[in-house]
């Protein structure tokens, strides 16, 4: 469908000559000669692009300008001027006109730069409707709270959003969704419009990695053929999502440290200090207080990044959440492979209710993901569940039967170090599976074995040392 582009100039011959280049070239031209008769045809219709005479008979083009900036403001507008208004053309651009063109005019100029600005204003609109979608996707409703402790998360997304806080970290088993708590962060504030940049702060060598977030100057190193912005500068307004922080070098650790005190770096290689307003959100699946202690986290950063720290509970501390969560991916996957998968069936959703899911959210989307797509049925069965699922369904409560404390009482670091033989046990050493017969991952079970001392070929009949 061919652009519509309203001409609007008080000169009848400047009109019918736009109109004519412009039909030439393809597009639907429509005129108006007054402020009045602009408003009019905006009114009817919003045109694709405006070319405005700033000075016209009952007004001047800026005040059609900012009507569009208030209704339109992705519209494009390219302002026409005698070469004596330079200083209204400079007004036009600081009111947000694309370009503006001064009399006398090619023809050919004109065309090329209502194609240039028509070009950006979809480009504008794209990358608009995209972060619009990002927006409605990240959307705190998106996030499931039927139990207390997302209730209570929900309500601190949304009061952290709305303020000025610059700093959040959010502590959480793996899995346990932090990456979507810091897009809710981020799409729910002040800050929705500007980006949203994030990193594995483990997936890139340190070298690189300084080099992603604070950019390079042109020869810095031997790679380094022109100059590059980093996350930090091209995310200047919004946000930097850095997950898995407690993984950082302690020299990353530093430098991090004085972006979030000073709000300034360098680039690498740079001598100008760059300065930047960004919300920095972190993430960690460590304990960054053990991490302190051990020396590997440095204390100042480890203060600085916690001045409000929200903790995400693991899946299995949260099984209000479990169902709703496992019914929201059924639709999910429904619409995006093409199914008509109607629910659970009774046993299906015991199972998944009893199960401990050590992988947490992550885990849960992944096993509905693979049913949906191999199932045959409109209901999801227990055949349709992972194998590490269906082996739990002969088990009471997921494998743990009801326990009452003895009369006599007991030792409960012994009873942890039973249960952990007895895993290990049926499991026949496989540490990842003894992890899930305990609802444990797998940090979690390593420190059990090292910590009651079962790293030994075999303990109790146990492959204690089978591999991961």
């Amino acid at each position: 469908m061919s652009a519509r582009v309203l001409v609007v100039d008080d000169e009848r011959l400047i009109r019918w000559g736009l109109c004519q280049a412009l039909k030439d070239a393809g597009y639907v031209p429509e005129q108006a000669g007054t402020v009045a008769e602009a408003l009019e045809a905006i009114g009817r219709e919003m045109p694709d692009l405006l070319l405005l005479d700033y000075k016209l008979p009952d007004g001047s083009g800026i005040d059609v300008l900012r009507s569009v900036r208030k209704t339109s403001p992705r519209t494009p507008v390219v302002m026409i001027t005698a070469h004596a208004s330079v200083g209204g053309a400079v007004e036009a651009m600081k009111e947000g006109a694309y370009d503006y063109l001064g009399k006398p005019f090619e023809m050919d100029e004109v065309t090329q730069t209502v194609g240039r600005a028509l070009e950006t204003g979809h480009l504008r609109e794209v990358v608009a409707r995209s972060r619009e979608d990002a927006r409605r996707e990240a959307a705190l409703e998106n996030i499931f709270a039927a139990s207390p402790a997302m209730h209570e998360i929900v309500r601190l997304i949304r009061r952290i959003a709305e303020s000025e806080a610059s700093t959040i970290l959010l502590l959480g088993e793996s899995g346990v969704g932090k990456g979507l708590v810091a897009r809710a962060l981020h799409f729910a504030g002040l800050r929705w419009e500007r980006p949203f940049m994030n990193i594995t702060c483990t997936a890139l060598p340190e070298a690189l990695l300084e080099s992603e977030l604070f950019g390079h100057e042109k020869g810095s190193f031997t790679d380094a053929k022109a100059q590059k912005k980093g996350l930090f500068e091209l995310a200047d307004g919004g946000t930097v999502f850095l997950d898995e922080i407690g993984d950082l070098s302690p020299g990353m650790q530093g430098k991090l440290l004085r972006v979030l005190e000073d709000k300034a770096f360098r680039r690498v290689g740079g001598t100008r200090d760059i300065q930047v307003s960004v919300r920095i959100v972190a993430a960690t699946n460590k304990d960054l207080a053990k991490e302190v202690e051990a020396g590997r986290f440095r204390s100042d950063l480890y203060f600085r990044l916690r001045v409000i720290p929200i903790e995400i509970p693991p899946l299995r501390e949260r099984a209000e959440d479990l169902m709703p969560l496992a019914e929201s991916f059924v639709r999910h996957f429904n619409r995006e492979l093409r199914k008509n998968v109607k629910g659970f069936e009774e046993g299906a959703a015991a199972l998944i209710k009893r199960y401990a899911w050590p992988g947490n959210v992550r885990e849960l989307r992944n096993a509905i993901e693979r049913a949906v797509l191999l199932t045959d049925g409109e209901m999801l069965s227990i055949l349709d569940l992972p194998s590490e699922l269906r082996q739990f369904k002969d088990l009471p409560d997921g494998g743990s039967a009801a326990m009452r404390l003895p009369a006599g009482g007991l030792v409960l670091e012994e009873f942890e170090r039973e249960m952990l033989v007895q895993a290990l046990a049926r499991a026949r050493g496989n540490r990842t599976r003894a992890a899930q017969l305990l609802g444990m991952n797998r940090d979690q079970i390593r420190y059990r074995i090292e910590k009651f001392g079962l790293e030994s070929p075999r303990v109790d009949g146990v492959a204690g040392g089978a591999a991961l």
